[in-house]
């Protein structure tokens, strides 16, 4: 898969530039069908990212959250699930969180990932079975223990206090990216990843790799493993766990789930 990584890493980097630029000179917003924004960046990293794959693998499937999603992808062993800009409201607000997201996935599992954050230039990357990469170099985690864990959280889950009871004991903070949040607990800056809230395949393809090469652990919301390229491309939550958390955190966050699944949703307090 050195091939494949190499054109990605190529193809990322070309349009990690083109993002960085288009911040600079001035986008254009849209809303889509279902109300959510799309920005001219977003546009471009597909293009540009899709121009790859027709050029240099024709043979695989493409599956991206602004391209029509074509059902002869279920007809392909290899297919490219892409985010071209997974954190859409963060760029739009010039959070630093924003990045593109993709990956090459095989038989139903992740085999090559890249992540790219734009506005801190740090490209993650990952093939199947040889250890988790930042700009180029291996990424070493620290055996170190954190007794105050960071847990990334989905925004809205945030604002409603689903999760005040576990931000007792830990530190929640809101992601606006989930795919830049499993960047960051595969290299151990944050404990975990934890939403109960739907996702989309190219919300998490790259990330899930990610994780595993970083000897970390994830699952969806119920813990049942991840398996891409479905007719349906949603995802049910996601439990991720870096590699240097305790060893006692991902049961813990799965009671969580469990636990919230079974209530009825927080309302969020009146100030």
């Amino acid at each position: 898969m050195e091939r494949e990584l190499e054109v990605l890493v190529e193809a990322v980097r070309k349009a990690g530039a083109k993002v960085r630029e288009l911040v600079r000179d001035g986008f254009e917003v849209q809303t889509k069908s279902d109300h959510s924004p799309v920005t001219t960046v977003d546009h471009e990293v597909n293009r540009i990212l899709h121009e790859m794959q027709c050029r240099e693998f024709p043979q695989d499937g493409w599956l991206s959250e602004e391209s029509p999603d074509d059902p002869a992808r279920l007809t392909h062993a290899r297919v490219w699930i892409v985010d071209p800009i997974d954190g859409t409201k963060a760029l739009m607000n010039r959070m630093p969180e924003f990045c593109i997201s993709a990956a090459l996935v095989e038989r139903g599992a992740p085999v090559v990932a890249a992540i790219l954050n734009p506005s801190t230039d740090e490209l993650f990357t990952a093939v199947r079975g040889g250890g988790l990469f930042l700009n180029g170099a291996r990424v070493t985690l620290s055996t170190a223990h954190d007794f105050n864990p960071v847990i990334m959280v989905n925004a809205r889950e945030f604002r409603i206090n689903r999760w005040s009871t576990l931000a007792e004991t830990t530190q929640c903070r809101p992601m606006y990216s989930i795919a830049n949040a499993l960047a960051l607990a595969a290299a151990g800056r944050v404990q975990a990843v934890f939403t109960i809230e739907p996702e989309n395949e190219w919300d998490l393809a790259a990330g899930v790799l990610l994780i595993e090469e970083s000897g970390g652990a994830i699952s969806d919301a119920a813990g049942k493993p991840f398996a891409f390229n479905r007719p349906s491309p949603r995802l049910r939550g996601v439990i991720a766990v870096a590699a240097t958390s305790d060893k006692d955190l991902r049961a813990n966050l799965q009671t969580y789930a469990e636990q919230a699944r079974s209530q009825p949703e927080k309302k969020q307090a009146t100030p």
